[in-house]
């Protein structure tokens, strides 16, 4: 596959360099063109048309096929992930057919009014109704994607405080990510970045003196209990990052001076992903390339990981290391989630 799309781009630039030069040509003021199109002319660019018109649309199949990777958009893992799926697969319905309808009637009529000497076009100066149908139907059709799209923002960043949401903070810097759990208070502790103090392993500037942070607890491996609303505040030491968890439909920049938020709640554990059928072929493939790479990737000191994980990631390019800038994350029942944070340190503890 990757070898006929390098011999696909290498004709395109072929035919672009070709198209240049004879544009160069006819840019020559002064001198004589013979370069004139006649019927023989026009009918190979109407077969052409015809057949750019066949491999764009055996192109867009081959694409589908082999490369859109439909089973992801089944795996949603949050409440709103479902809503965000469905607005990604009518958005994509509605340009696939629009694309479909619109590229097959340029290209065919194309084909079929080429040129031909002694025959005159037939023209309108000005139609409006064929105006008043392409401009109200695209409006209607796009008035409406926003308008859904807009409701689903909202479901999913207004968050309802009755639900008593955990609050967790995720802490960004390069090139790594912390999670600051906010305790049996479930308020975060104040932090600044001026309140880092290596010395004492306040990584995180958690201000010591504040009643609420006493009972923070930070780690590097996120855990969520499922079925439980959870608002992420999200902080950021150095550049701008985005935390990005894509089976659960989140992403949120992390802004340096400010804190962001999102909120969702997880769906689906850990150990019922890794059952999903799709999910274990997806890790199959995704293992086979490791066992490829395994050298290189041992000796870059990253850890080969054979099943899958929930990934939290760096959605935005901040630096050398940015490919790496990753947390697992494990959605687990209540009971398991309960039993691990009473193994957890808290942050009074951590400091030396």
């Amino acid at each position: 596959m990757t070898a006929l799309l390098t011999i696909i781009i290498v004709l395109f630039v072929a035919v672009a360099l070709w198209q240049m030069v004879k544009i160069f040509d006819l840019a020559q003021v002064g001198t004589t063109n013979s370069q004139i199109a006649d019927d023989h002319d026009n009918k190979i660019n109407g077969y052409l048309m015809i057949g750019f018109l066949i491999f764009i649309y055996v192109i867009t199949i081959l694409s589908f096929w082999y490369l859109g990777d439909l089973p992801l958009m089944s795996n949603a893992a949050s409440e709103h992930g479902v809503e965000v799926d469905n607005l990604m697969i009518i958005s994509m319905v509605v340009i696939f057919i629009v694309q479909t309808i619109t590229q097959f009637l340029l290209h065919y009529f194309a084909y079929k009014y080429k040129g031909e000497k002694g025959r005159k076009a037939l023209f309108y100066a000005d139609n409006n109704t064929l105006e008043f149908i392409w401009t109200v139907i695209p409006v209607i059709v796009l008035a409406g994607l926003i308008i859904y799209g807009l409701f689903t923002w909202n479901d999913i960043m207004n968050i309802d405080e009755d639900e008593d949401p955990m609050v967790i903070e995720l802490y960004a810097q390069q090139f790594n990510w912390k999670a600051r759990y906010s305790g049996a208070d479930n308020v975060l502790g104040k932090a600044n970045v001026r309140l880092i103090d290596l010395d004492r392993a306040n990584i995180l500037g958690v201000d010591e003196d504040d009643p609420n942070a006493q009972d923070d607890v930070i780690v590097t491996e996120l855990h969520l209990p499922v079925g439980k609303p959870v608002v992420f505040k999200m902080r950021s030491q150095d550049v701008l990052h985005s935390a990005y968890m894509p089976h659960f439909r989140a992403q949120m920049n992390c802004v340096p001076g400010m804190v962001t938020q999102f909120g969702f709640t997880p769906t689906i554990t850990t150990a019922d992903m890794r059952q999903n059928p799709d999910m274990v072929e997806k890790v199959k493939d995704i293992n086979a390339l490791r066992l490829e790479r395994k050298a290189e990737i041992e000796e870059s000191g990253q850890e080969l990981v054979y099943e899958f994980d929930y990934l939290l990631l760096c959605n935005k390019i901040c630096g050398t290391s940015h490919y790496n800038m990753q947390m697992k994350i494990i959605v687990e029942t209540q009971e398991e989630f309960d039993a691990w944070m009473k193994e957890q340190t808290t942050f009074p503890n951590s400091l030396n």
